[in-house]
């Protein structure tokens, strides 16, 4: 990947941001055909592994989501925590359609819905937001619902979250997974908060479906520095864990 493509200044990119800024209001992603949500989910368990940011600028998301798709992990969910977000998704989504581009932290209805109008293709939250969920259905889109104990989990499964996030998984290890998977195997969990290199592995041997990653994917001070290889070994090394981890 060429350090000019990961920049705002490139041609093709460049063309995009004005496409996109001439529209008012939250940017419309352009009509290409964008997965369905049983390819998301698909892919999502195919992958097993989902890079969770927060991301200040599009050009930072661009630079991230091209290392990442360059070692075989074309997912990305980025933090809707600030008002830019929405702007952030619909570039990308532009810049880089192969992209799996998801809404992270997803605390109510209109947040994700300009998520959504953006071009996000899941949503995310570390609660059970019943509202959401209903959205994404609405639309036609896979949620990831947060959920804790076994009460928490089954609601937001029979409510329709298309999987359930365990968060924080690493206040109890590998073994809640594992309690869970047994208790509930029609779910699909995903472990959060508290998966690192040394406890990816356990995860998905416990049953995860997949996990989500952070800082230790994708450190933030890779992202300033732009260090393509230090991401892009993460970035294997976390695969690696989702494949060993299934049988």
């Amino acid at each position: 990947m060429s350090e000019s493509q990961a920049t705002l200044g490139h041609p093709a990119a460049r063309n995009q941001h004005h496409a996109i800024d001439a529209v008012a209001g939250t940017p419309q992603v352009s009509p290409s055909a964008p997965l369905s949500k049983k390819a998301v989910i698909d892919r999502i368990e195919k992958f097993g592994v989902i890079p969770s940011l927060r991301l200040e600028s599009a050009a930072d998301a661009f630079f991230v989501a091209e290392a990442l798709a360059e070692v075989g992990l074309p997912v990305i969910e980025i933090s809707a925590v600030e008002a830019e977000v929405p702007t952030i998704i619909s570039r990308l989504v532009c810049h880089h359609p192969g992209m799996l581009v998801g809404a992270g932290n997803i605390f109510d209805v209109d947040t994700a819905r300009r998520c959504l109008d953006a071009g996000a293709r899941f949503l995310t939250s570390d609660v059970f937001l019943p509202a959401v969920v209903e959205l994404a259905a609405k639309e036609d889109v896979a949620v990831i619902a947060g959920a804790m104990t076994p009460t928490e989990i089954i609601t937001a499964w029979t409510a329709g979250a298309d999987f359930v996030k365990v968060t924080p998984c690493g206040a109890n290890g590998h073994d809640y997974i594992r309690f869970l998977k047994a208790a509930l195997p029609q779910v699909r969990l995903i472990a959060a908060a508290g998966v690192t290199q040394l406890t990816a592995l356990s995860f998905v041997k416990a049953g995860a479906t997949a996990f989500t990653a952070g800082d230790e994917l994708v450190p933030l001070d890779a992202i300033v520095l732009r260090q393509t290889s230090r991401i892009q070994e993460l970035a294997r090394r976390f695969l690696s864990f989702a494949k060993a981890g299934r049988p």
